[in-house]
């Protein structure tokens, strides 16, 4: 065991000593020690319950031979930070969550891990961390939280931040939109549509890194603590079996989390953080890119319309079967010999699974659209790539040319809508808010929110920043190369035509090659001043069609 390094052996006198301080006794130097990685936290509502799903996890592992350690990572709530300068620490924070569960398991020579996150950047996080370490690890999401009611109504988070545009637009009354904060978001979990947190616990168990059922049993669910307790008891026999992450997360089974992701029709985030924990695998043959999205999405059909691609949230998607149920209808197209973490395959996990509404998950010659959620657009702004949640785009907008209004930061562009200065047909863009243009790559929830508020619904934003799961609409985001590092996006101005083809996945602007080259060269970047983590970050990070990882 590789924690015999810190246990074994007459030279680990001082280490067992200390071990010894720690609660252990003589029986406990003989068992596997497990740790377990909590990013519970008291102000994230998605995190908030985190503790007893540790307990739960620590039982199992006590029960079957283990000796649990656990210890805590970060979290940031992607709501909270929204539209201010926290914003710029979220994605970020997924390289800290990642270093932080490898330095605490080489530091203490764990043998295995069981990995407990729940929201937008900790899931992934976590899995970079597994992949990179590559000891027997297993993911236990933290599930989704129960939908709110409003005037009979079920609501979320989104439904709040839409409400301050249509306050603003005299289209709901400020008494109203304060009942609907006080009841949207009712308590534990990560918010109640298909966002980016129950996205990535979808595409995990998709992945095979998570036990079945798993992704949407509820945060307040007996069913999440009894998959957490059954979590623990088996990262005991995946350490037997020496079974590791990157026998589980192949190149098959990225293919299958990107299939799910696509079905579902998921948060475009999944095309920053898919890639990323791909690329901890690339010397064991893993390869994601933009390029396995679009590949994928012309033969995926989208099959679930979730919040916000659609009136239904993660309580329904449980209810119809979960994940399980949505890989069983895919089951056809997907690499069903892979290896899981149940230790079975994903053939054998579905053998008796069923779906239980066809109106929630809808069989493949039924879609709700022919292609999958997620597409990627190229051209002469985007040469790189840019990408689209095209399952929450209404059609009449999947064709649309309009004039630019440019905006340098996410506060200048908020400051025009609310202003009444956006208009329909307008196309807003919002550049130097990438990776290293932010830095930090925010999330545009408040404009778009605020333009699906309002009712404009011949308008179109288009971002080297990123959209949050929440966000809907003809919004295209991650445009690489970004503004800071001389993307085209820099050369656009006030008045310019942009042209969307999200059919024929084309963004471009009606500009010549010899124009955009000359803008660029005589842009003036914004100097943003940031210190500690954020320079570092700034320096490092790499495109969006790279998972905006460090290197």
């Amino acid at each position: 065991m590789r924690s015999d390094t810190i246990k074994k052996g007459l030279e680990r006198t001082p280490h067992r000593s200390l071990l010894r301080a720690c609660g252990l006794t003589d029986v406990d130097m003989d068992k596997p020690f497990i740790g377990v990685a909590n990013s519970f936290t008291e102000i994230v509502p998605g995190h908030i319950h985190l503790d007893k799903v540790a307990n739960a996890v620590k039982k199992g592992i006590t029960d079957a031979g283990g000796v649990a350690f656990e210890f805590n990572t970060m979290a940031i709530c992607d709501g909270i930070s929204m539209n201010h300068e926290g914003m710029r620490y979220s994605l970020a924070s997924r390289e800290i969550i990642a270093d932080t569960v490898e330095s605490m398991a080489m530091a203490h020579q764990f043998d295995a891990l069981v990995l407990i996150p729940t929201c937008d950047k900790i899931v992934p996080g976590m899995l970079m961390a597994a992949a990179r370490l590559d000891i027997p690890a297993i993911v236990v999401t933290g599930g989704p939280m129960l939908p709110g009611e409003f005037h009979g109504e079920p609501v979320d988070f989104i439904n709040v931040s839409e409400g301050v545009g249509a306050v603003l637009a005299g289209k709901m009354s400020p008494e109203d939109l304060d009942e609907l904060e006080r009841c949207a978001c009712p308590g534990a979990g990560s918010c109640a549509g298909l966002f980016t947190a129950n996205t990535m616990a979808c595409v995990t168990e998709s992945l095979g890194m998570s036990l079945t059922g798993c992704a949407t049993a509820h945060a307040v669910s007996q069913k999440k603590l009894d998959i957490a307790e059954a979590s623990g008891r088996k990262i005991i026999k995946l350490l037997e079996e020496n079974i590791t992450p990157s026998m589980v997360m192949t190149q098959k089974a990225f293919e299958n989390a990107v299939a799910a992701d696509l079905a579902l029709g998921g948060s475009t985030n999944t095309a920053l953080h898919i890639p990323a924990i791909a690329s901890e695998l690339e010397d064991k043959g893993v390869k994601v890119n933009l390029d396995l999205f679009e590949e994928w999405s012309h033969k995926i059909p989208h099959l679930t319309a979730i919040r916000p691609s659609g009136s239904h949230r993660m309580l329904d998607l449980e209810n119809a079967g979960g994940i399980p149920a949505v890989l069983k209808t895919l089951e056809d197209k997907l690499n069903v010999d892979v290896l899981t973490c149940t230790g079975k395959s994903l053939e054998e996990n579905l053998a008796d699974v069923e779906v239980l509404n066809t109106e929630v998950i809808h069989p493949l010659d039924d879609p709700i659209h022919e292609e999958g959620g997620i597409a990627v657009l190229k051209g002469n702004i985007a040469p790189k790539g840019s990408v689209i949640k095209q399952a929450a785009v209404d059609p009449n907008m999947f064709l649309h040319e309009g004039p630019a209004k440019v905006f340098d930061s996410e506060e200048e562009c908020v400051d025009a809508i609310t202003a009444g200065k956006i208009v329909e047909g307008d196309v807003v863009v919002i550049r130097y808010e990438g990776p290293k243009g932010g830095p930090g790559m925010r999330e545009m929830l408040n404009p778009t929110s605020a333009i699906s508020g309002m009712g404009l619904k011949s308008v179109a934003l288009i971002t080297d920043g990123r959209f949050s799961g929440g966000t809907r609409g003809p919004c295209i985001g991650h445009v690489s190369p970004e503004a800071m590092a001389d993307g085209p996006l820099a050369a656009i101005r006030d008045g310019d035509i942009i042209k969307i083809d999200i059919s024929n996945r084309k963004i471009d602007v009606l500009l010549d090659d010899a124009e955009i080259e000359r803008r660029i060269k005589e842009a003036v970047k914004p100097d943003r001043k940031v210190k500690g983590w954020l320079s570092r970050y700034m320096k490092l990070a790499t495109s969006a069609d790279r998972g905006a990882i460090l290197r």
